[in-house]
């Protein structure tokens, strides 16, 4: 699997008694996704990535476009949008930590920057 099979994936309903991805999906979906880190706070993991622009209204835009995917997935990520600059951080609350559908999301809004 690559980064553009990931994004032609659709997230599915995660429930609170559905599993975080294992260590070994872990390892094989992160090199899916080189550019993300993985953050641990308050003792939950997180997909982590700032992007950049040359301005505001570039990083507005993004987190518009980051606004309109996640929405229509059901799946919604952190975002702090500042000048130049758009952090976003995914991470599946129900079951605090991560699940298949974070890193779909990942790969997804990596495709939308290169629009």
């Amino acid at each position: 699997m690559n980064m553009s099979a990931l994004t032609q994936e659709q997230c599915e309903a995660c429930r609170a008694d559905a599993p975080q991805v294992s260590e070994s999906e872990l390892a094989n979906l992160i090199k899916l996704i080189p550019d993300w880190n993985i953050e641990v706070r308050n003792g939950v993991m997180q997909l982590e990535k700032v992007f950049s622009f040359n301005n505001f209204e570039e990083a507005l835009a993004f987190t518009n476009k980051v606004g309109r995917i996640s929405e229509a997935a059901g799946h919604h990520p952190a975002v702090l949008t500042e000048w130049g600059r758009v952090s976003i951080t995914w991470w599946s609350h129900k079951i605090r930590g991560l699940h298949h559908n974070d890193f779909i999301m990942a790969a997804k809004t990596d495709a939308i920057q290169t629009l």
